[in-house]
């Protein structure tokens, strides 16, 4: 008998599987996994325009109904501000689309769009003046927000305010460092 009819075969399924889990490496390691799911996230914000389009349509046409006799102020006005805060939405998701980012400015000013809506719709003197109150207290926080946000620059052009600020902090730190040291050797 020879040594080779002894041995088990020799598995030639071993390298296939070797470098099929080097391929799964590599696709979970490189950009393949990334470039997917930010085509699923792209598919679904894609299908919540369409969507919120098509309600933009449906509230459209309710709008235009309530302007026929008997006309309705309050509601067409609630309706008015209603497709604006909409249209906001439907911009932050475009914007979303195109830069992948959500932007901080456009989602301030549909909050500060949808409070004022609530106000007027509501009414200044039928509203109780807590609610009031914290409205304003809410709007000088969107509001500030908002200048914050004009002074910090923009984070997808590279510039990280983080990594400025951490930067600061390590040249503070350095320098204090260096002013021991130097009293430490006097």
């Amino acid at each position: 008998m020879k040594v080779a009819e002894l041995l088990p075969p020799i598995n030639t399924m071993e390298p296939s599987s070797a470098s099929t889990s080097q391929r799964w490496v590599n696709w979970f390691n490189g950009t393949h996994i990334v470039r997917f799911l930010e085509l699923i996230q792209d598919l679904i914000v894609i299908s919540l325009c369409i969507g919120l389009f098509s309600f933009m349509v449906i509230q459209l046409r309710e709008m235009f109904l309530s302007l026929l006799p008997p006309l309705n102020f309050p509601r067409v006005t609630a309706d008015i501000l209603f497709l604006l805060i909409l249209v906001e939405l439907f911009r932050l998701l475009i914007i979303y689309l195109k830069e992948h980012r959500v932007s901080i400015g456009v989602a301030v000013e549909i909050s500060i769009v949808s409070v004022l809506r609530e106000i007027i719709v509501r009414g200044i003197l039928e509203t109780p003046w807590v609610q009031v109150m914290a409205a304003c207290a809410f709007l000088l926080v969107l509001g500030a927000l908002l200048v914050v946000r004009a002074w910090i620059p923009p984070t997808f052009d590279g510039v990280d305010p983080e990594q400025q600020v951490s930067r600061r902090h390590r040249m503070r730190f350095a320098q204090k460092l260096a002013e021991v040291e130097s009293k430490l050797d006097v």
